[in-house]
């Protein structure tokens, strides 16, 4: 078994191999995008970045671990925790993964069929690093006969989930999506922030921003402008494709919309909207409005101006795609819940 100073140091290790951008890692990087044409190499790189600052530092793993005094202890009998992996975006599912390793149970782990290049590549150069990490990480196809389960998938496979892993200890995740308030007071610089809340990864992940919130009257030229920035995902392929069909839907339906020339703004009270589609409401009482959507299960961030400390779901204009070890999916304590198997 590894010990847990040798599991992060493997972890450290490998945040370092992320930030040196080798010729080999851009290799992998290609050939993931070649695999899956969401997973552009600026996104794949970004997520990796991401990692290797805020989930990687060797320094910010013992800090983190030092809340968890169970994990401090070497486990003599691990258990074999399976974990379901999801692809929307590039190693969306790292946290989960980093979670069980430092953990010390054994994982057995199902990848997305629209992320397995850069996992495999992963897997391969830890066990290459310390040949004892592929007795205790494996890729799976069935998940059976394991002690613990984590699965992230969509609110319908989430069902199935909960009735295969119903005997089971488990964390079952479903559709998640982010939104944004705003005021009119906003400047250049937090647009451009939450420019990228809403267009990193193609808008596809859980903490990107599909929907914002704005008081009557509010002007969205300066909003829409902002989303200039990502003007060559109108040059994308699959995004294209997405926008000209929702393009074409509200044209038949003779909806109103706004649109910049990749991305379309539709009035619709729904936090969930498609592929290069943002949806907006008109909101009174922002205090009210708040209060509502951090008891609204289906709302992973809230993006806003000035977030105090311990502010729940309230994340600062253009932090959504770098949370910290703490910021759990779901608000779920998936190391806690680890600790206690």
């Amino acid at each position: 078994m590894i010990l847990l100073e040798n599991r992060i140091a493997l972890l450290a290790q490998l945040g370092y191999y992320f930030e040196q951008k080798s010729e080999e890692l851009e290799d992998v990087i290609d050939l993931a995008h070649r695999a899956n044409g969401w997973f552009i190499p600026e996104f794949t790189r970004l997520a990796m970045d991401n990692i290797a600052n805020y989930f990687l530092k060797k320094e910010a793993l013992e800090n983190w671990i030092q809340q968890y005094p169970k994990l401090l202890q070497q486990r003599s009998e691990p258990k074999t925790v399976g974990i379901v992996m999801a692809g929307n975006i590039p190693l969306v599912g790292f946290h989960d993964f980093l979670c069980g390793f430092i953990s010390g149970h054994t994982l057995r782990i199902k990848l997305s069929s629209k992320d397995t290049v850069l996992w495999n590549h992963i897997f391969a150069k830890l066990a290459e690093w310390n040949p004892e990490f592929a007795a205790e990480v494996s890729v799976s196809e069935m998940l059976k006969h394991c002690d613990a389960y984590i699965a992230t998938g969509s609110n319908n496979s989430a069902r199935y989930f909960e009735y295969y892993f119903q005997k089971y200890p488990h964390i079952i995740r479903k559709n998640r999506t982010s939104v944004a308030i705003l005021d009119g007071s906003e400047d250049k610089d937090s647009l451009k922030k939450l420019s990228d809340d809403v267009n990193l990864f193609f808008g596809l992940g859980c903490r990107n921003v599909t929907k914002v919130y704005v008081p009557k009257d509010y002007n969205f030229e300066a909003l829409l402008r902002s989303f200039d920035r990502f003007a060559a995902h109108g040059d994308h392929n699959k995004f294209r494709n997405n926008y000209d069909y929702q393009l074409a839907l509200y044209l038949l339906n003779r909806q109103l919309y706004m649109s910049n020339g990749h991305v379309l703004m539709v009035e619709n009270e729904s936090p969930y909207a498609p592929i290069s589609v943002v949806h907006y409401s008109f909101y009174e009482d922002k205090a009210a409005l708040i209060e509502a959507l951090q008891q609204n299960d289906s709302i992973q961030c809230i993006t806003t101006g000035t977030v105090a400390v311990d502010s729940g779901k309230l994340m600062p204009f253009g932090a959504n795609q770098s949370p910290s070890l703490t910021d759990y999916a779901d608000g779920v304590d998936t190391l806690a819940f680890l600790q206690d198997l």
